[in-house]
């Protein structure tokens, strides 16, 4: 089929899904209740649905009554019996594969199930969703005229009692439908290459021959992929390399400390940046405007949603709330149930409403990954921003950061220790650190309390780590390339110390 001929009939495709996401617009409370109607009536007869009633459960309030909320930990029996080769434990349906993750960088994993209906009516369906969206806010567009280069995870896929496991790319890519695939670069023997050095070179290497219209892909390692482009084909920035280049699909981590060295890359006013949600438990907004920084959170992938306020989460005061119960402006800590069989499941995400007319929201981090030592609730979202202001303040450029609380001894006050790994560095480190104390004190009023006169807190404290201090760590522990996340803020200082040792 000619590419002209196959761009107008994918866009005609694409842009009809358009009238079934208008449907959770106007009626999200409706299709919401009705997703948690047919994930519990497919699943009655299950060993989790039969415990808990699942057949008579009439009402959302029912259901929140008698099923507990349950963290990874509380589920892994159930998921460990399943991966043995047990069935209908949590979900009727036989469960072939399981992503393995861990979250961030933490050595213990967790294998989350991906059953085939998550795999067809959550994972694939939204990715026809972000096309759609996207060509419904760019009529103009050629992006089927080109290919898109995919960056993900992909390792080898392993066997285990009649059951695989592996990253959540490699099984996407395993069961990709051939249209992704014909319209795709690297090709999937590159794609599920698991050493990441030498597949970095292989996809540069076939990459660069084809049309590229679009890049998706998380930020950090996208990056690492494209400065490796201009350096290998001496180009001054990537339009001269893929000159059809449109749009960058990114999600995994906050875009925010990359954006103006990806403008570098893309220096074209008119290059579009469209971010997604997605995890091995799912895939839960997409960005459905052009230039906005908040996503439309996707309510009939057979995902229903619950909400924790994260000032009550995990004290004996926490509530927690559906869809239609949330505010704007709130920080929530995410539980779902899924068409892969979590039930009330913590994953561990934050978020914030920024509009409940359509749901839209943007993520703020993790329950985990905050810094709490002293009151001060620290979270990602404010880090980011932070940094994002001092970076255009003193023409900086940060390439990888963490934190981590220094905790009292004796008289001497606890602080903030930092470890930023610089792209481009300030010219004076004493007004960068000192910018961003009063940054985080304008964005957090707990931080600035317990900052006021040095009451708690001290003045941040800041060191620059060397050249690819963060790349050697990861390097160290198996995990280069694809979801491998720095873990921003931490409670505890296990991290910082490892990077400390490393950064001698």
């Amino acid at each position: 089929m000619p590419i002209p001929l196959f761009n107008s009939i994918a866009s005609w495709l694409l842009k009809k899904r358009y009238h079934q996401i208008e449907l959770f617009l106007k009626y999200p409370a409706d299709v919401q209740n009705e997703v948690l109607h047919q994930l519990l009536d497919f699943s009655k007869d299950t060993l989790l649905g039969k415990e808990y009633g699942f057949e008579d459960m009439v009402s959302y309030e029912t259901f929140a009554e008698r099923l507990p909320v349950v963290n990874y930990e509380e589920f892994a029996p159930k998921i460990e019996r399943t991966r043995k080769g047990e069935n209908n434990i949590f979900w009727p349906t036989h469960i072939k594969w399981f992503a393995k993750s861990s979250g961030t960088t933490n050595a213990k994993s967790k294998f989350i199930p991906v059953s085939a209906e998550a795999l067809e009516d959550c994972h694939y369906k939204s990715g026809k969703d972000l096309l759609c969206l996207y060509l419904n806010n760019n009529e103009n567009s050629q992006l089927f005229n080109g290919k898109s280069l995919r960056l993900g995870g992909s390792k080898e896929l392993y066997e285990d009692n009649g059951t695989f496991f592996g990253d959540l790319s490699a099984i996407l890519i395993d069961n990709m439908p051939l249209w992704a695939e014909y319209s795709s670069t690297p090709s999937n023997k590159v794609s599920l290459m698991s050493e990441w050095e030498t597949k970095l070179t292989a996809i540069i290497q076939e990459s660069i021959q084809e049309n590229v219209t679009s890049l998706a892909g998380v930020p950090s390692w996208m990056l690492v992929l494209l400065n490796n482009v201009i350096e290998i084909t001496g180009k001054n920035h990537l339009f001269e390399v893929w000159e059809n280049l449109e749009v960058y699909f990114h999600g995994g981590v906050s875009f925010a400390p990359y954006k103006e060295q990806y403008k570098k890359l893309l220096p074209r006013k008119r290059f579009n940046y469209y971010e997604t949600y997605n995890a091995s438990e799912g895939f839960f907004g997409i960005q459905d405007r052009n230039n906005a920084d908040d996503l439309l959170l996707m309510l009939d992938y057979g995902i229903f949603y619950e909400f924790i306020p994260m000032d009550s989460y995990g004290t004996e005061t926490q509530k927690v709330i559906p869809l239609w119960e949330v505010k704007t402006g709130v920080n929530y800590a995410i539980v779902i149930t899924t068409n892969a069989g979590l039930w009330r499941y913590k994953i561990g995400d934050t978020v914030r409403f920024t509009s409940t007319n359509p749901y839209r929201i943007r993520i703020t981090g993790r329950t985990k990954h905050h810094i709490n030592a002293f009151g001060e609730e620290l979270i990602i979202e404010n880090a980011e921003e932070a940094l994002k202001q001092i970076c255009k303040k003193t023409d900086s450029e940060i390439k990888d950061y963490t934190a981590a609380p220094i905790f009292m001894n004796g008289s001497e006050k606890g602080g903030h220790e930092w470890i930023i790994e610089f792209r481009k560095a300030p010219a004076d480190l004493n007004y960068f650190t000192e910018f961003l104390d009063n940054a985080l004190k304008s964005l957090n009023s707990d931080y600035e309390a317990k900052r006021y006169n040095n009451i708690t807190l001290k003045m941040p404290k800041v060191h620059v780590a060397r050249e690819n201090l963060f790349y050697d760590w990861l390097k160290s522990k198996d995990k280069l390339g694809g979801q491998h996340k720095i873990p921003r803020l931490s409670n505890e200082r296990g991290y910082v110390e490892e990077l400390l040792d490393m950064n001698h």
